[in-house]
């Protein structure tokens, strides 16, 4: 097991039984994403707001949380391993509460799943304070850190975050705009930033891409950033709009100032935001994320017909390609499997018969439902196809006659070098076996990836070929990324 996904202490002496970790991380093969974002500027209930910001944004990272405040010229931060609501309590943000905030869930893709690397990450330069949070891959991080460190650079944590901290700091002499604008031309690959300062101004960055989202919105008399709008949804503000890519937006006591520094020939958003990462309640890169799955699964429908009873997903992220599919083929929808909402984060010690006993406690078939009937099953994604070909044994033991699976998106054949946590081909399936070999390794009666021509015409966009990184499908990478940026060369712990 990956160690950066489970930290759990086993026991190995004899007589007791291994202790498996249940965190929902830990047995589901679904791809990781970098992290979620929020900041707000000067509220007097800045640390609540953030709390709840970070509360709808918790799908993009669970490792750890994090808040920091400015105050007074001052940032205090509070952050911990675990998701938000374990982290802080009502002491902790009374403590934090007034001035500028901005906050950080996190799964790591660079640096190991520690404490130190629980973000915001917080420095003191002379007399000014500073704190970032971010999104993102840095595919130059090892050739900046090295350069930095020749220059006297000393890093406290693995992160690549902390890169860009160093990189303004050093800056400063060209001014706080002139820094900000110095540090991204030195950075290169996927990355959202927010930054705070001491003195309570709040700034969003966007690479010249657009890998992440990162979107701009007002709360009453203040302004707001979120990676996703169903942030500023919990909170009540309203979307302005989405950050350009390469966009720079400063908020301070006079409004919010936008600088653009840099430009690409083209963007690249992370398709894979509306496949599986982004909450089906957001708009990003203009478009709802919940009609944009419907339309790859009316698409998968056009593309596969297959003749079935019903139509199921493996909940919950194949629930809105798989009403799409059911909506186009006429097939009926039902929820063949039910999620159990309520897996802790906690370890268990199951007999030796409760084998893959860590897939099961999370998804259990309704035998009433599917035994003797012929079904088709959609996902979102297949990645490293552990738990796909444990729920199908489980179908087939059930007594299901027939299991035909349909994917919303082309089959994963390369690594992501920009934030996604398939960093080395040999996770892939995809890219060890052919369809064919996958069909009869997962015990299927037929399989199906929805082509790439469909999945970009389904997002619904002008010329969607120019507005997209898919390199996950087909290898072109749009940001030449350092030879080294793989997971086998990163420190995961």
């Amino acid at each position: 097991m990956d160690k950066t996904h489970c930290n759990s202490n086993i026991n190995t002496w004899a007589g007791r039984q291994e202790d498996i970790c249940i965190r929902p991380e830990c047995f589901d093969d679904k791809p990781r994403e970098a992290c979620g974002l929020f900041g707000i500027f000067e509220h007097p209930e800045a640390a609540k707001i953030t709390y709840f910001g970070l509360y709808a944004l918790q799908h993009r990272g669970q490792e750890s949380a994090g808040i920091a405040v400015a105050s007074n010229n001052r940032i205090n931060a509070h952050k911990g391993m675990g998701l938000v609501h374990d982290v802080f309590d009502m002491k902790d943000l009374e403590q934090l509460n007034q001035g500028s905030a901005i906050g950080h869930v996190r799964y790591s893709t660079t640096g190991s799943s520690t404490l130190i690397n629980a973000q915001p990450f917080v420095v003191q330069h002379m007399d000014k304070s500073y704190a970032v949070a971010h999104n993102g891959n840095l595919v130059n991080a090892f050739a900046l850190r090295k350069e930095l460190e020749e220059d006297g650079s000393i890093f406290q944590t693995t992160m690549d975050s902390e890169i860009a901290i160093h990189l303004l700091i050093k800056n400063l002499k060209h001014g706080f705009e002139g820094a900000l604008a110095k540090t991204v031309s030195k950075l290169k690959g996927a990355y959202s930033f927010v930054f705070l300062t001491g003195k309570g101004e709040v700034v969003g960055v966007k690479d010249p891409n657009g890998f992440r989202p990162l979107c701009l919105g007002k709360l009453k008399d203040t302004y707001v950033l979120a990676s996703e709008t169903c942030a500023l949804d919990l909170v009540q503000a309203e979307l302005i709009r989405e950050l350009d890519p390469g966009e720079i937006v400063i908020i301070d006591k006079y409004g919010v100032k936008s600088i653009k520094p840099q430009t690409a020939p083209m963007r690249t958003f992370c398709i894979f935001e509306y496949i599986y990462f982004a909450r089906p309640d957001s708009t990003i890169f203009g478009k709802n994320v919940y009609q944009v799955r419907k339309a790859q699964g009316r698409r998968l429908a056009q593309e596969s017909p297959v003749d079935a009873d019903l139509v199921m997903p493996f909940p919950d992220s194949g629930n809105y390609a798989a009403l799409g599919y059911s909506e186009e083929s006429g097939i009926r929808f039902e929820m063949g499997m039910i999620r159990n909402h309520y897996v802790g984060r906690t370890f268990i010690q199951p007999t030796q018969s409760m084998r893959d006993f860590g897939v099961r406690v999370k998804l259990n078939p309704v035998k009433e439902v599917l035994k003797g009937k012929d079904i088709i099953i959609i996902e979102d994604s297949i990645i490293r196809g552990t738990t796909s070909k444990t729920r199908i044994k489980a179908l087939r033991e059930l007594g299901v006659k027939k299991i035909h699976m349909r994917i919303s998106c082309p089959p994963h054949r390369f690594p992501c070098h920009y934030g996604i946590d398939f960093s080395t081909k040999g996770e892939l399936i995809a890219a060890k076996k052919s369809v064919e070999e996958l069909k009869e390794f997962l015990d299927l009666d037929s399989i199906h990836y929805l082509s790439i021509e469909g999945l970009l015409e389904s997002t619904c966009t002008d010329s969607p070929e120019k507005h997209f990184c898919k390199a996950c499908f087909d290898g072109c990478y749009p940001v030449d990324f350092d030879d080294r940026v793989t997971k086998d060369c990163l420190e995961w712990k």
